[in-house]
Order: C-alpha cells, then structure tokens, then sequence
C-alpha cells in the first residue's frame, strides 16, 4: 500500500454519516481499497464481482462523506480512489447519542460485523490450501473472562495497543518485511446474555 492520508473519523455521529457504513458492498470496497492502496471502478468491480456503475455509486457514496477520496491520476470511472479515512470509529451501544444516531450506528455495526463474519469464514474454508507456515500462525481464540467495567477497558486498551504495533507499515509499504501479507486481525468483546450471579 502507498503511503496514505492520516486522516481519521473517531466517535461518528452523523445518522448520515453512520448510513453510509450500513452496506455490506461498502464495507467490501473499504477494505479493498485498504489492501491494495488504491482502485477504480472499474478494478473493484471485477475483484468484488459486482458491475462498475454499481461500484461507482457506492465509492462515490463513501466520498460524499469523506470515507474515500479520488487519487492523482486517470479519468472518469478509470480514475483511482483511495482511502481517506484510516479509521472510523463510533458509540456501539448509542450511549451518548440521539435516537436516530443510535439506530444508525447499530446498523452500521451490524453490517460491519457480517462482514467480518464472512471473512472469517471465507478464510476458514480458503484455510486447506494456504502454506503450512500461515496455516499454524494463524487462527481463531476465544475465551471467558470475569472482570468489572474497569478492567474491562484496561483490557481492551492494552489489545487495541497490540493491534496498533505495525501500524507504521500500513501507512508505509516500505517499511513492510519480505514475505509479508495482510491479515485481518480483529478485536471484540461481548457481554454474557445474563449478568453474573453475586458469589458465583
């Protein structure tokens, strides 16, 4: 990937701003265009498998609300887009936001997380033919942990630091080693259907 824009969209709450995310073929275009540093229209149509008046709209779409933005060069649908924005972030749960901004992040989150789940799915089923050396670093983990909100957060900041150790070579090709890839590293948490009982 170039050397990108720095340029981030942290605790969104525009209802159409947050709509915007709320598709799964935008989702697609954003970490197409992450991968591979740039894109036209007409290149996202055939990596996405979708027509390129279709991807057209929807890459214009995320410009009008400063998601991706035209690169230097080319023309018309053969002109490149890039990423704007290396990051978006917004209230998941619509704690501090109106009405309307909550439902539009929850829709925006949910797209976001069936994209991740087709992902992983796709690359659990892509898995067989990768080499040996990815197939053991790589993998899925999960586990249980009984903290308070506190360490909750502690804990979420000490793993968001872990994410953030190669950020450098995402905005940087190279400064990226021979031999890497990319690969999607992704953090949630979740709490349980029902809260602990007192003592247990």
């Amino acid at each position: 990937m170039l050397c990108m824009p720095t340029q981030k969209h942290s605790n969104i709450q525009d209802p159409k701003q947050l709509r915007a995310l709320a598709h799964p073929l935008r989702w697609k275009i954003i970490d197409l265009l992450t991968v591979h540093g740039q894109s036209t229209a007409t290149k996202c149509a055939e990596a996405l498998g979708e027509s390129v008046a279709n991807c057209s709209y929807h890459l214009n779409t995320l410009a009008k609300y400063g998601y991706v933005e035209q690169a230097p060069g080319g023309q018309g649908r053969e002109k490149p887009w890039r990423i704007a924005s290396t990051e978006q972030s917004w209230d998941v749960n619509g704690v501090n936001a109106d009405p309307e901004s909550a439902a539009a992040g929850q829709a925006a989150t949910e797209a976001f997380l069936d994209f991740e789940a087709t992902r992983m799915k796709s690359a659990l089923r892509r898995s067989p033919s990768e080499p040996e050396e990815w197939r053991k670093a790589n993998g899925f983990s999960a586990t249980l942990a009984f903290v308070t909100p506190e360490e909750l957060k502690e804990l979420r900041s000490e793993l968001q630091a872990l994410l953030q150790r190669y950020n450098d070579r995402f905005e940087n090709a190279e400064l990226r080693p021979e031999g890497h890839r990319a690969v999607r590293l992704f953090l949630a948490s979740t709490l349980a259907d029902t809260p602990d009982k007192e003592g247990d």
